[in-house]
């Protein structure tokens, strides 16, 4: 079972850049773009650049690991295995979402819209 993440070498620098705009952690950025990912029913493309940040699995989901795992499983529509969850299928959601999430800090044009916007957002 791994425990560990590397991100894409972007992916990493658009947390980084994220975090230190919006104030937000790496972790609940993390969170709200896998959250973003899952939104969109097709399966994200999995990630062979893994030069990003290295993140413990631990850290990312915390105790919704499960919540997390039953998500992705219902995206996927099949049952999937610990391997393929984590990191695999999860870092793919990260990847999309990351993007999603810096599209639309970019959009929003600063923090307070960008929080609107994401408070706003329909599901």
């Amino acid at each position: 079972m791994n425990f560990r993440l590397k991100t894409s070498f972007q992916t990493g620098e658009k947390l980084v850049a994220l975090q230190s705009t919006t104030g937000f952690t790496w972790n609940i950025l993390s969170r709200l773009a896998v959250s973003l990912s899952l939104q969109d029913p097709t399966m994200p493309t999995l990630v062979d650049d893994k030069t990003g940040l290295e993140i413990h699995r631990n850290a990312m989901t915390g105790e919704n690991d499960y919540i997390f795992k039953a998500l992705i499983r219902q995206h996927a529509k099949q049952n999937i295995s610990d391997e393929e969850y984590f990191p695999d299928l999860f870092n793919a959601h990260l990847e999309r979402g990351i993007a999603l999430l810096d599209n639309e800090y970019k959009y929003a044009g600063n923090y307070e819209k960008f929080l609107l916007s994401l408070l706003t957002m329909e599901v």
